[in-house]
């Protein structure tokens, strides 16, 4: 595990001076910086999730400026280390704490009944507390524009998809895809490969070559490094990019990405904590609030391709289109979301089962 450790010592030494400034629903001493931590699961430097996570935590410093003080720990693993970091910041005089990835949501969750002065907010989970908020984005609605895109550039009608871990989020990430994508090209399949990581360039990378050996001539990835992007470039194929706009590693490869923006909400939560009035709140926004975003669509795209991106766009942010508009199949062709309806929130976040279109048996 690798620490920010300049900046984690000296804040940590500070806190050992004086108790932390802030307490649930007060304001803070003028004289007191709030004292920010963030735990990530990856490196800063992996170009996906956990960059744009940092990038929030710049935004957050260029914005409030010396009303705040931020520290980072990077490459926490998910179980007892996670716990271990997340109570030594809250021992260290940090009033507000951000863990951004879904295995940490357990050990939040224990350290926030100990430290009930403490702010905590946890991304992509749904246990909370007094003390304790949730928040994540409705990824899936990207999904949805990269299917429209896959369907009008595949010439082998079949996608590859390298996936993390079997969590809903990553379930739904697949199926919102693959109904777009399917909604125009009922022929396309959909290969998946299980990495089971978050971050593992080399993984990720012998996953996408297996996918290209095995046909996808488009790439999808719900994992943080470039590399899938990177072997698409040098295979020529296409590909979407995951988090942050990663066009720079595949300049001709890279169709769009899937861009998490988590900077508005950030900032957001610490001017209430500044302010006194944070509460532990639940959040889950899409792209009509930003948190979700396309990068810019690569211009050797089909018009047509494109055309339909933005119009796909434009409905799910106005409401008149759902990802998950029925009528939607499971693999064995019953219908799950029946026309007329569409998948519920409660339906979407504990989804555990792959849409018609999908091959493969989704892991227990």
């Amino acid at each position: 595990m690798r620490i920010n450790r300049r900046r984690f010592t000296q804040l940590s030494l500070a806190a050992a001076a004086t108790p932390a400034a802030f307490a649930i629903g007060g304001k803070a001493r003028a004289a007191d910086p709030l004292k920010i931590g963030f735990v990530y699961v990856g490196p800063i430097g992996d170009h996906g999730w956990t960059y744009q996570h940092d990038q929030g935590r710049l935004a957050v410093e260029e914005e409030f400026g010396d009303q705040v003080e931020t520290s980072f720990v990077e490459n926490v693993s998910e179980g007892a280390d996670a716990e271990r970091v997340i109570n030594q910041l809250a021992t260290t005089g940090h009033g507000l704490i951000f863990t951004t990835s879904f295995g940490f949501m357990n050990p939040t969750l224990k350290v926030a009944k100990r430290h009930p002065d403490v702010r905590f907010e946890h991304a992509t989970g749904y246990k909370r507390a007094d003390n304790l908020a949730t928040y994540a984005a409705r990824f899936y609605e990207g999904r949805t524009v990269s299917g429209i895109l896959a369907a009008h550039v595949t010439k082998t009608n079949t996608i590859g998809y390298i996936a993390s871990f079997p969590i809903p989020e990553v379930v739904r990430g697949i199926g919102a895809f693959t109904v777009a994508a399917r909604r125009i090209n009922p022929d396309l399949q959909v290969k998946v490969v299980w990495v089971n990581s978050w971050y593992d360039p080399g993984k990720e990378a012998d996953a996408a070559k297996a996918l290209i050996d095995q046909g996808a001539d488009v790439l999808l990835q719900h994992t943080d490094s470039p590399a899938p992007v990177q072997v698409a470039e040098e295979r020529g194929v296409k590909c979407v990019g995951q988090a942050s706009d990663m066009s720079r590693f595949g300049p001709t490869a890279h169709m769009t990405a899937v861009v998490d923006d988590w900077a508005p909400y950030y900032k957001e939560r610490v001017k209430l904590a500044l302010d006194g009035g944070w509460s532990a709140t639940d959040t889950w926004g899409g792209l009509a609030s930003g948190m979700v975003k396309l990068s810019p669509f690569n211009g050797n795209l089909p018009a047509e391709a494109i055309s339909d991106a933005e119009a796909a766009i434009a409905a799910i942010e106005s409401g008149e289109r759902h990802a998950f508009d029925g009528p939607v199949r499971d693999q064995s062709g019953t219908v799950r979301v029946p026309e007329g309806e569409h998948l519920s929130d409660e339906g979407l976040l504990g989804m555990d089962w792959y849409v018609e279109g999908v091959q493969g048996k989704l892991p227990g």
